[in-house]
């Protein structure tokens, strides 16, 4: 059996009937290949195996896991040993991807801003994460859990909270309860503004999401007025869409006094 490693956020799913209704969770429909991020123990290796994806493959950092994988798994004959914040995808795949996993809670973040940055090829993600994670990314407009990753992801994406999972279904059991969710790409081709100006007004308005977006844009930029249409809301206020609007106001203005 593998060791939890307390580094690597291991918390090994030990429920054979989450592991189902997580996969049964996934489609694939439109992927050319899947991608199971950190298999740990492989339970839900096992039932992937079983849907007969065209291309199944999984990523694992934690070496012990690898060789775990390949002495119990024989039919899983695609293992990528690395991390995948620091794997190319789109190099070592052709096609779009599916991801499908057990995040680690540590990098779950992470993970989702490198989505972000590959949603382009990957049009499915059904994953389990830190139930408050979970329930930001799914968040709406005026929530208190609304914020950078609900903004960022729901852009492109549909998210959808599918169900909760307490601790005690892992090993070890974590302090904190998990969450479900599938994210499914959206028909944004794209989103009408300077996309890096997008995310750094996104960051910028919930570093300091007590204030008035008119402090916080005045924060981070030096323009020469402040006085846009949601100017006294606060950030949780604002859709996606509401901050292109105001990602365009800001770079007019940014221009005019260049």
């Amino acid at each position: 059996m593998v060791k939890p490693k307390k580094k690597l956020g291991q918390h090994f799913l030990k429920d054979k009937n989450i592991a189902l209704r997580i996969v049964n969770s996934f489609s694939g429909s439109d992927c050319d290949s899947v991608l199971e991020i950190g298999p740990g123990t492989g339970i839900l290796t096992g039932i992937l195996i079983e849907r007969n994806f065209s291309d199944f493959q999984v990523i694992e950092i934690d070496h012990e896991s690898v060789r775990y994988l390949r002495a119990n798994y024989g039919r899983l004959t695609k293992i990528i040993v690395g991390d995948f914040l620091e794997f190319d995808l789109r190099a070592h795949f052709k096609g779009t991807i599916g991801l499908i996993g057990n995040l680690p809670y540590n990098i779950s973040s992470q993970i989702f801003f490198k989505i972000i940055q590959y949603r382009d090829i990957i049009p499915e993600v059904c994953c389990m994460v830190q139930k408050e994670v979970a329930e930001r990314i799914c968040a709406k407009p005026g929530s208190r859990t609304y914020g950078i990753l609900s903004v960022l992801l729901q852009t492109y994406y549909s998210t959808e909270y599918l169900f909760s999972v307490s601790g005690k279904m892992f090993y070890p059991p974590p302090k904190v309860e998990s969450g479900v969710i599938r994210l499914q790409r959206n028909q944004v081709k794209s989103i009408g503004c300077d996309e890096e100006l997008f995310v750094k007004v996104v960051k910028a308005c919930f570093n300091q999401r007590r204030k008035k977006l008119r402090n916080s844009v005045r924060a981070a930029f030096d323009l020469n007025e402040y006085n846009f249409r949601e100017s006294d809301l606060r950030p949780e206020q604002l859709s996606a869409e509401q901050f292109i609007g105001l990602t365009n106001w800001i770079d007019v203005r940014r221009k005019n006094s260049e």
